[in-house]
């Protein structure tokens, strides 16, 4: 399964949003996850967008529910304003 998520950062918040994010995509691995892709654009927005895999729905629920993640629920509230994530397929050329 591949996710593309998207993060717009609370103005001001930023590098709160890198600190978050660095901390908590560490834990995919332990949860059948990986990161495939994460950027951060120039100018405009969302501040970040990463490409995930998860082997499965029941890897992806493991590392939502992980107690880490959940911990750091007051850092993600401060930093990031808005999430989007969409199922994606991969396309081959």
């Amino acid at each position: 399964m591949l996710l593309c998520v998207m993060l717009w950062a609370t103005p001001g918040q930023e590098q709160s949003l890198i600190e978050y994010e660095d901390r908590v995509l560490e834990l995919l691995s332990a949860h059948g996850g990986e990161v495939l892709s994460r950027v951060r654009t120039l100018d405009g927005e969302p501040f970040e967008i990463q490409l995930l895999r998860f082997v499965s729905e029941q890897a992806l629920a493991g590392y939502t529910d992980d107690p880490l993640r959940v911990e750091l629920s007051d850092l993600r509230d401060r930093a990031i304003a808005r999430t989007e994530v969409l199922r994606v397929s991969e396309v081959r050329t």
